[in-house]
C-alpha cells in the first residue's frame, strides 16, 4: 500500500544559517519561550518554501504570535537566507545532466519511462516549489504541461498558450515539443512506448480519469502503466524544497457572507441527495471556501494545501500540517472540524472502506492513490463533481458587493497607471518590468492589496504575442513608438479578486493594429451585451467573442473566459467560456472573464479583458428566465486603437456608456491629474 511521504528531516545548514538560527533561539528564550533548534529549523525551512505575499510578514505568527520588531527582523533575515538557497528551479533550459540522472534512476528501478506532469497532489494551477518537477527537469515555467521521458526520447506537451514560451525555455534537442489537443499524449505513448515497456507514474500526481486514459494508451502499445512507491524525480533532485508552511487565517463572515456551519450543512445535504456518506475534498480552494479560511502555500492564491473528508452529518476531518494553523484559527474552525496530520489520511480512508462507506470522489481531480486505497479497503466510490465547486462559484450578495468594491478600488489604481503610462511612454524609454512594477506600486498604495492575483503579463511589441509571457531581464523589451503594449494583471483583496487586460498603443498604431484591435473589441462587446436563457453554457456563447475575427480568417488559441473566485483563485471552475465543451450552465452570481484576443507572432498581441458577473434580467414577454452579464472591471479601453468605422451604432453606444461608468465611478477616487486624463481617455466617440 502506498503511503504519504513523511516530513523532511533537517539538512546540514551553512554556517550563516546556523548563526541566524542561534540568534532567533536566543531571542525566543529571552522572551521566555522554549525553542527546539531542530523543530525551529524545519519550521523556518517550510516557511521559506512558501511564497512571500505583499501583505507583510504574517508568517511570524507561526513562530511567535506576539513577535516584536526585533524578533521579526531576525526571522525575516533568516527566511531570506533560506529562500535564497539554490533549489534548481532558476535554470532555463535545465542542465542536460538532470535528464540523464532521471533516466539512470528509471533504469535502476526497472522502468522504461516516466510521466512528469506540471502538477501537485491537488491538480491546481499554482503548485509549491517542491512540486515543480517539470520545471526542474526541463526549465519550462508555464502553468500547464507534461513531459514523458523514455530511455531514448522525451517529449513535452503544452497547450496553445505556451507554443512560443516552450521554445525559449526548453532544450528542444532533449524534449520534442507537442501542442495539445492537436497532438495527444495518449497517441504519443501508444506510438513510442516499446512493446512490453513499463511507463511509471506518481499515483499522487495522476488523477483517476487520467490513469484510465494513459493505461489504455500503454495497453495499445503492448505495455503497462505502473505506479511508483516514490517519485524518481525526487530521488535525483538535490536541494528540493520542503512542503510550504504559510499561516491559515480566518476569513470573516463580513467578507464570506455565510458562516462555515451553514456552508457545511448545505453541502452535506448534497451528499445525502447523492447517496454518499462522505466526500473526499482534494481542491484547496474548496476547503478554504467551506471552512472560511485563507492561506498562502502557493503563489498568488490565498489557500492552504491539505485534504478534507466532509461527512453527511456536516463534520469535517481536515488533514493539514498543524504547524501552519495558529491557535486562533483552531478556535475559529470549532469542534465540528477535526484536525489531523496529513500522513493519517491513509488510515482514515482504510477505515471508510472497512465500514463500507460510500465516498464521493471527483475522478477528474482526485489522486489515483486515494481512489485505489479506498477501493482496496472496501469503500464504494460515488463518482461525481466536487460538491463545493458549484456553490462556491455562485457568489452570494455579500461576496458580490465586496467584489464590486474591490473592482472600484482596483479600477482607480489601473486608471492612475494608464494615465501615467500615457504621459511617460512618449519618450520611448520605458521597459516592461519598470512598467509592471509601477502598476503593482499603485495597487499597493490602496492599502488593501494582499497580493497580486497572478504574475503580471507585461508584453511590449512581439512579447505581447506570447499569451502567458513573463518579463525578465533577459527578455524584456522597450515600449517603442508605433508598437502595442499588452498588460494583463490583477489583485487579491480581502473583499475580491480582480483580473484585467488592456492593450495600449505607444504612439500611433498601424491600420492593421487598429483593425485587429477593433475586431477584438467587437467580440468583447458582443459577449458583454449578451442575453441568454437559463441553462446556457459558456461554450454556447464563445462564438460571440470570435465572430468578428472569424470573418477575416483570424482566431485565438485560448479560452474566452474563466471563472474567478472571491478572494480565492483567479482561475476558478466549474464554468468557463471556451470552444471546449462545458456542460456547466452559467448561473446568477458566477464571475467570469470576458477576454477575446488576437496575436500576431513576432509582431504584437491584443487582448481586452473585463470581469463580468452573471445576473438575472427581466425581459417583457420572455417565454422563460433570462440572464445577462454585469461588467465589473472599471478602466478605460484605449480609444487610439479603435477604428470607429468598424463599430456599429450599438457597439459605439456600449463603449460610450462603459466609459461614462468608468469616468463617473473612478473619477472621484483618483488625483486631479488622472481625472483630467480620464476625461479625455473616456470621451464619447
Amino acid at each position: 500500500m502506498l503511503n504519504l511521504p513523511v516530513l523532511d528531516t533537517p539538512r546540514r545548514l551553512p554556517q550563516i544559517m546556523i548563526a541566524a538560527l542561534d540568534v532567533v533561539v536566543a531571542l525566543l528564550r529571552k522572551r521566555g519561550l522554549s525553542a527546539d533548534p531542530a523543530a525551529l529549523d524545519a519550521l523556518m525551512r517550510g516557511i521559506a518554501a512558501a511564497p512571500e505575499s505583499l501583505s507583510g510578514p504574517e508568517w511570524t505568527e507561526l513562530v511567535d504570535p506576539a513577535a516584536d520588531a526585533e524578533l521579526t527582523k531576525a526571522l525575516s533575515v533568516w527566511r531570506a537566507e533560506l529562500a535564497a538557497a539554490d533549489d534548481g528551479l532558476q535554470a532555463s533550459p535545465a542542465p542536460p545532466a538532470r535528464l540523464a540522472d532521471l533516466r539512470a534512476e528509471l533504469k535502476q528501478r526497472g522502468l522504461d519511462g516516466f510521466v512528469v506532469p506540471r502538477a501537485d497532489e491537488h491538480q491546481g494551477e499554482y503548485v509549491p516549489r517542491r512540486s515543480q518537477r517539470l520545471g526542474w527537469l526541463t526549465g519550462f515555467s508555464g502553468s500547464a504541461g507534461l513531459a514523458i521521458v523514455l530511455a531514448d526520447r522525451a517529449a513535452i506537451f503544452i497547450d496553445g498558450r505556451y507554443t512560443l514560451a516552450v521554445r525559449d525555455q526548453v532544450d528542444l534537442a532533449a524534449f520534442a515539443p507537442h501542442q495539445i489537443p492537436e497532438q495527444s499524449t495518449e497517441q504519443w505513448i501508444a506510438e513510442n512506448l516499446p512493446k512490453g515497456g513499463k511507463l511509471g507514474f506518481d499515483p499522487w500526481l495522476q488523477t483517476v480519469d487520467g490513469y484510465d486514459r494513459f493505461a489504455r494508451a500503454c495497453l495499445r502499445a503492448g505495455g503497462s502503466f505502473v505506479p511508483v512507491e516514490s517519485n524518481p524525480v525526487d530521488s535525483v533532485w538535490h536541494g528540493r524544497p520542503p512542503a510550504p508552511l504559510a499561516p491559515v487565517l480566518p476569513h470573516p463572515v463580513e467578507f464570506a457572507g455565510e458562516a462555515s456551519e451553514s456552508k457545511r450543512t448545505r453541502i452535506a445535504s448534497i451528499l445525502v441527495a447523492k447517496n454518499a456518506d462522505v466526500a473526499l475534498i482534494t481542491a484547496p480552494d474548496s476547503i478554504a471556501w467551506l471552512l472560511n479560511v485563507r492561506g498562502g502555500d502557493v503563489p498568488r492564491t490565498p489557500f492552504a494545501l491539505g485534504f478534507a473528508l466532509l461527512h453527511a452529518d456536516s463534520h469535517v476531518d481536515l488533514y493539514m500540517d498543524r504547524r501552519k494553523i495558529p491557535d486562533r484559527t483552531v478556535s475559529w474552525l470549532g469542534n465540528a472540524v477535526t484536525l489531523a496530520p496529513p500522513e493519517e489520511m491513509g488510515c482514515a480512508l482504510d477505515m471508510l472502506g472497512k465500514l463500507g462507506k460510500r465516498v464521493l470522489v471527483e475522478t477528474s481531480t482526485a489522486p489515483y492513490w486515494a481512489a485505489t486505497r479506498l477501493q482496496t479497503a472496501g469503500a464504494t466510490l460515488v463518482r461525481d463533481a466536487d460538491p463545493i465547486a458549484l456553490p462556491k462559484a455562485c457568489k452570494n450578495a455579500v461576496e458580490l458587493e465586496g467584489i464590486r468594491s474591490a473592482h472600484r478600488r482596483d479600477g482607480a489604481a489601473v486608471s492612475r497607471f494608464l494615465g501615467w503610462l500615457d504621459h511617460k511612454s512618449s519618450a520611448g524609454s520605458l521597459r516592461e518590468m519598470e512598467v509592471s512594477d509601477r502598476l503593482q506600486a499603485l495597487r499597493e498604495e490602496t492599502g488593501k492589496l494582499r497580493d497580486l492575483s497572478f504574475d503580471t503579463i507585461s508584453g511590449a511589441g512581439a512579447n505581447g504575442a506570447i499569451v502567458h509571457y513573463r518579463a525578465s531581464a533577459a527578455t524584456e523589451r522597450t515600449l517603442e513608438p508605433g508598437s502595442l503594449y499588452l498588460v494583463d494583471s490583477g489583485g487579491q483583496y480581502r473583499d475580491g479578486t480582480t483580473d484585467i487586460t488592456r492593450t495600449i498603443a505607444t504612439g500611433t498604431p498601424s491600420p492593421e493594429m487598429r483593425d485587429r484591435f477593433t475586431r477584438v473589441l467587437k467580440g468583447h462587446i458582443a459577449l458583454a451585451s449578451a442575453r441568454f436563457p437559463v441553462g446556457t453554457t459558456g461554450s454556447q456563447l464563445d462564438v460571440l467573442a470570435r465572430y468578428a475575427l472569424w470573418q477575416v480568417g483570424l482566431d485565438y488559441d485560448h479560452g474566452t473566459g474563466h471563472g474567478v473566485g472571491a478572494y480565492l483563485s483567479v482561475h476558478e471552475g466549474p464554468h468557463r467560456i471556451s470552444k471546449m465543451p462545458n456542460s456547466v450552465a452559467l448561473q446568477p452570481g458566477m464571475i467570469v472573464s470576458n477576454e477575446p484576443g488576437y496575436y500576431k507572432t513576432g509582431a504584437y498581441g491584443i487582448r481586452i479583458e473585463n470581469l463580468v458577473a452573471v445576473k438575472e434580467i427581466e425581459i417583457e414577454g420572455a417565454d422563460r428566465r433570462y440572464l445577462e452579464f454585469e461588467t465589473l472591471t472599471l478602466a478605460p479601453i484605449d480609444l487610439a486603437c479603435v477604428e470607429t468605422g468598424l463599430l456599429t451604432e450599438a457597439e459605439r453606444q456600449w463603449l460610450n456608456n462603459y466609459h461614462r461608468r468608468v469616468r463617473e465611478t473612478v473619477g472621484p477616487n483618483v488625483d486631479e491629474a488622472t481625472r483630467t486624463w480620464l476625461a479625455e481617455a473616456t470621451r464619447p466617440i
